[in-house]
């Protein structure tokens, strides 16, 4: 769920012009999964923009306090969101702390880093939203760690069934800046792509896990 229409429509639009978002229909990406992907969204390059990173900073601090209350701690995950999280927790004057994607191989052997207590409040900071897999298994090892998950937020979601699905079951609300829709409309919107390639990118979103595969 999006926090509000402005919101998406104006993170959308920052992250098309910087490239953190590309869309390519004609000459598909493939990630690590292995799907053919006509979009390749990399949150990541928020943080070389002060003006940019500011926004999603002010934006996510205002809206987590508006849905949740002010949590005790501020969780990244990693990497993607550590950055980004660390500037939340900053600007909300709390601690912060953030979540490996498994516990470490040596030393104390954790997969949370950094000060948390048990029955500590957190709200969880995630760049992009896929299947919602990866983001969940770090609210699991908060709630392992004792702590109380109260929801996630993230910069963008591809908005694919299957994540609703897996956050409704591990019942975590999540919500977001901007979301797939918001981001085609405003790519027509705004020339970026063409409304043919707008049904190419329809088509995947539909099912990204068969698009672009020869039978």
């Amino acid at each position: 769920m999006i926090f509000n229409k402005d919101t998406a429509e104006k993170t959308a639009e920052l992250l098309l012009q910087i490239n953190a978002i590309k869309l390519n229909p004609k000459n598909p990406f493939t990630w690590a999964s292995g799907w053919k992907s006509p979009i390749y969204c990399d949150n990541r390059l928020t943080l070389s923009f002060p003006a940019i990173r500011n926004y999603i900073r002010e934006e996510f601090s205002k809206n987590i306090e508006k849905q949740f209350g002010k949590p005790d701690v501020i969780a990244g995950v990693a990497t993607g969101a550590i950055g980004i999280g660390m500037l939340v927790a900053e600007y909300m004057g709390l601690p912060f702390v953030y979540v490996r994607p498994e516990p470490k191989k040596h030393g104390r052997q954790n997969q949370v880093e950094g000060f948390l207590q048990k029955g500590q409040n957190v709200v969880v900071v995630e760049d992009l939203i896929s299947t919602g897999n990866s983001s969940l298994l770090a609210v699991q090892a908060i709630k392992d760690a004792g702590a109380n998950v109260k929801g996630m937020v993230a910069i963008f979601t591809y908005g694919f069934d299957i994540a609703e699905e897996n956050f409704k079951n591990a019942h975590v609300d999540l919500y977001t800046l901007s979301n797939y829709q918001n981001l085609l409309n405003l790519a027509v919107a705004k020339k970026y792509i063409t409304e043919e390639e707008q049904n190419a990118l329809k088509e995947w979103s539909a099912a990204p896990d068969s698009w672009g595969i020869e039978v």
